[in-house]
């Protein structure tokens, strides 16, 4: 269990890059869906090249094979874990900092579990009330920065986050269900290529294809900058390749619903990664008492999740 929840921080740190390079992004202009389109495709080229040099060009094969074959499953999974909770996150950008994005974006820890519950997963109560702790620490957060807040920083920059932290567990449910589960309604695929991270990665970012084709010819957004296209490769490779494949690799090593909760439940480490990013990189304000307070109550549910599994 601190293997998962180390390799989870781990991935927190790589997904914090997000939010701090799509801020960056914002304030040096760029439009959202170029941020969220790009990434996407850089993700496809560098995964083409990782699956060549772990199996060359057969591994790549067997794996559109293995795309082909459930066509419908990783496009609607892809669309759903990639393309919607993206396309959102991206968008929230051009309207609130990072920091305020990866505060909101820690939702994901009750809306992972209600996701669970979709698929009639249970939990005791101990699981809820660790979440409500990191919770907790989030919400200290925000409100160290509270001077910042505006109305339409909330509607056209929280909401969005809010929506897509919904979305990003469900598809990434959906493939755990595929290959261990037995949901009735997601089909089993048994294939020994679900047991690598890189292939599970690379099936769900062409099946958000589609989607990201039908926005930009509905859009049709300006062309973007230099600037832009190096700041999306340098987001696709840290946060779509190192922290997604070390993310789904824990996942994967989980053996149960509150192992999965707990691994998601690190992802509330991108807050204070991404605070220390914005300082360092961009010159937000620094942390005060209830920063380093919330930061303190996000790490101790962390522990909590730790402890109570290996008790």
């Amino acid at each position: 269990m601190i293997k998962l929840i180390l390799l989870g921080i781990v991935s927190g740190a790589f997904f914090s890059t997000t939010f701090v390079l799509n801020d960056f992004m914002s304030v040096s202009g760029g439009h959202w869906l170029w941020s969220a389109i790009l990434r996407y495709f850089f993700v496809i080229v560098f995964l083409v090249v990782i699956l060549i040099l772990q199996g060359g060009i057969k591994r790549l094969k067997d794996v559109c094979k293995l795309f082909m074959e459930n066509y419908w499953f990783w496009t609607i999974s892809g669309t759903i874990g990639y393309g919607f909770f993206y396309a959102l996150l991206c968008f929230s950008a051009d309207y609130s900092p990072g920091w305020v994005i990866a505060a909101t974006w820690q939702f994901t820890m009750f809306s992972g579990l209600f996701v669970f519950m979709m698929f009639g997963k249970k939990f005791p109560k101990k699981i809820w009330i660790f979440s409500f702790i990191i919770f907790v620490g989030v919400c200290l957060v925000n409100l160290s920065h509270m001077e910042n807040f505006d109305l339409k920083a909330l509607l056209l920059g929280g909401l969005p986050v809010l929506i897509a932290s919904f979305f990003y567990p469900m598809g990434n449910q959906l493939v755990w269900e595929a290959k261990n589960g037995n949901h009735k309604n997601v089909p089993k695929i048994t294939s020994k290529l679900l047991s690598n991270a890189f292939n599970k990665v690379f099936l769900m970012s062409i099946g958000s294809v589609p989607f990201w084709i039908i926005l930009l010819i509905i859009i049709n957004p300006p062309s973007p900058s230099d600037s832009q296209i190096i700041t999306t490769a340098l987001i696709a490779f840290f946060s779509g390749i190192l922290a997604t494949s070390i993310f789904l690799y824990s996942r994967n090593l989980a053996k149960d619903s509150n192992e999965i909760a707990a691994v998601d439940a690190t992802q509330a480490s991108e807050v204070g990664f991404s605070l220390i990013g914005g300082m360092l990189l961009l010159g937000n304000a620094s942390l005060n008492f209830y920063s380093i307070v919330g930061i303190i109550l996000i790490l101790g549910g962390l522990l909590l999740f730790t402890k109570y599994q290996n008790a």
